[in-house]
């Protein structure tokens, strides 16, 4: 097994203080109270290019909006010049511009919302970029969306769950995954939809791979 540190991660209760910073993409904006909470306790609320649009006119003050600014509106981009940061190059998305953005400025533990829906390949994306996020930017990620959360992992990472919980795991580098607390063994799975739709069998979860992998927990109804 590859020997990473411990990562210990509640999917059950997620604490809306539990984060430096929540990035806001532009995808479908979200309802469950769950992102919601986080978004209006953040500490630094940084929207990624037209998101800021959206959430000003939700009500929300953003701390920054990042990107290349393609999709502002000249009169939003001229009433809030203050907090708007371009960043032109093409190598990177909006997303990863304002994570960057973040972890220039301290920031390690980062939520992430609004990054589903809408065009698909772009939220295929966006949950595939954790993993990176993780690996090269070194942040403690969450994706929040209305049914759950993404996490990506590596080594061992222990999750408090509830019995009955659905979690999913999708492989993206392991040659071993095994676990405890689950009602199926899990194991390297070869394609996305194999570690799909496994479930929590009580009040925790531990996992243990050789390589990268993203967990999927669905929040309690």
């Amino acid at each position: 097994m590859c020997n990473q540190p411990h990562i210990s991660k509640s999917f059950a209760s997620l604490h809306p203080d539990a984060f430096d910073a929540v990035i806001v993409a532009g995808g479908d904006f979200p309802t469950h109270h769950v992102p919601l909470a986080v978004m209006e306790r953040a500490r630094m609320l940084v929207a990624c290019d037209s998101a800021g649009e959206e959430l000003v006119r939700r009500g929300y003050k953003p701390t920054a909006i990042v990107g290349d600014c393609d999709s502002m509106s000249a009169e939003f981009r001229a009433a809030h010049a203050d907090i708007i940061y371009k960043v032109e190059e093409q190598d990177y998305n909006d997303l990863t511009k304002a994570t960057r953005f973040c972890t220039e400025r301290g920031c390690s533990r980062i939520a992430y919302v609004g990054a589903t829906g809408k065009r698909e390949d772009h939220t295929l994306g966006n949950i595939s970029l954790l993993d990176f996020y993780r690996r090269e930017l070194h942040v403690d990620a969450l994706m929040l969306t209305d049914y759950g959360v993404f996490i990506p992992a590596a080594g061992e990472t222990a999750i408090r769950t509830f019995a009955g919980q659905q979690i999913s795991i999708f492989n993206l580098s392991c040659t071993q995954i095994d676990g405890d607390g689950l009602r199926w063994q899990p194991y390297a799975f070869s394609a996305l939809w194999q570690g799909t739709l496994n479930e929590a069998l009580g009040e925790s979860v531990t996992l243990r791979g050789d390589g990268n992998y993203i967990v999927y927990a669905a929040y309690k109804l």
